[in-house]
């Protein structure tokens, strides 16, 4: 048994405490009491025990671009302030030629990512996703390829009259290397009926990230919080992930994601999370998920100074520089929607970290990596 810290005085968190010093995973109601607890200190302690078990002072980050395609989606669910329906005002649809010239001037600039999502645009085939990412790859042939959620590859498969399996490997074929874990939500029906009520259920998020871990993809997980959500429903959400992770090793990273409610139809708890929150959050997750290897903080969505603090509460992955993001921003994000490699080196080593360039699977890019 490793030896508990000295400044470890909570006594209700000794218990948790000694299990994750065992290496042993905690349960349910250690949990809900990690996202309530005031000691914030420990708290930390405990998740900077397992962060730095997994990765020392390294802080990964990604040299990448967005490339949001469209915004017309047929589900318009209450929480998104991204979508449009075809024909409303600021509704928009990139043309080949637009897409092309992004991503040529990405790579000329170094990018070794691009992450592509969109609306559910009703007339988009399979095909033209396909040749999306052929086109990617054969101008760009190195830089690596996140896209689509699990939304939108049941609504591809669903579309074209193929099973997600065909679907899913007509997309890798084309050069798909990896998928956003996007669309997860909150699993709780009770919540997600209200805040998503045309998306796929949490049921069906996880089946599909099941056949996309069996196809040989490793994916992202995420949460979104601060809506109407309850301490409950973050663990049944957590623990969820965490089982099929035990299945199929398939995640590679969790995403917690606050909601940001300007110009939606579902109203926050609060207009933005406050600090204890997110650190609670993050903390339980990283304790929690003791078999997902990476805790990720979208600077862009909890702001550059949290984030820094959140690699001293279990956050190894500080997202990256991106370019030109729209869905959170639409929302009312107040953070810039980019930044340099830079500045997201500077804001780790002023943490205390060590920055080391990745792509999304983890893999060392960069002369600087």
């Amino acid at each position: 048994m490793t030896k508990l810290p000295d400044a470890m005085t909570d006594a209700e968190l000794r218990p948790i405490a000694s299990k994750v010093y065992e290496g042993r995973p905690i349960n349910g109601p250690d949990a809900l009491r990690l996202l309530a607890t005031c000691s914030i200190a420990d708290l930390g302690r405990l998740a900077s025990h397992v962060r730095r078990g997994l990765h020392g002072d390294a802080a990964y980050y990604g040299v990448s671009m967005n490339l949001n395609f469209t915004n017309i989606c047929e589900l318009r669910c209450p929480l998104c302030a991204f979508a449009r329906d075809e024909g409303q005002p600021g509704a928009y649809l990139l043309t080949q030629t637009d897409m092309e010239r992004r991503i040529k001037k990405a790579a000329a600039a170094g990018v070794d990512e691009v992450h592509i999502v969109g609306g559910l645009h009703p007339d988009l085939s399979l095909s033209y996703f396909e040749e999306l990412l052929s086109s990617v790859k054969r101008l760009a042939p190195r830089m690596f390829i996140t896209a689509f959620t699990a939304v939108e590859i049941d609504y591809f498969a669903r579309k074209e009259g193929v099973s997600t399996e065909e679907a899913l490997a007509r997309l890798i074929k084309a050069g798909l290397g990896a998928m956003p874990g996007g669309g997860a939500e909150i699993f709780a029906p009770r919540v997600r009926k209200v805040i998503a009520p045309k998306k796929i259920s949490g049921t069906r998020w996880l089946e599909i990230m099941r056949m996309a871990h069996e196809a040989g993809l490793k994916t992202n997980a995420t949460m979104l919080y601060n809506h109407i959500e309850k301490p409950a429903d973050i663990v049944d959400h957590l623990s969820r992930l965490r089982s099929l992770q035990a299945e199929t090793g398939g995640f590679k990273a969790f995403v917690p994601l606050a909601y940001h409610d300007g110009n939606t139809a579902v109203k926050a708890r609060r207009r933005v999370p406050t600090g204890f929150d997110e650190l609670r959050l993050y903390a339980t997750a990283r304790v929690f998920l003791h078999n997902i290897p990476h805790i990720k903080a979208l600077w862009m969505y909890v702001g550059e100074k949290m984030a820094q603090l959140l690699l001293n509460f279990g956050v190894d992955d500080f997202s990256g520089t991106y370019s030109g993001e729209r869905v959170v921003h639409a929302a009312g994000a107040a953070t810039a929607d980019r930044g340099s490699e830079t500045y997201l080196r500077a804001l780790i080593e002023n943490a205390g970290f060590r920055p080391v360039r990745v792509n999304a699977s983890y893999e060392r890019t960069g002369r600087r990596a």
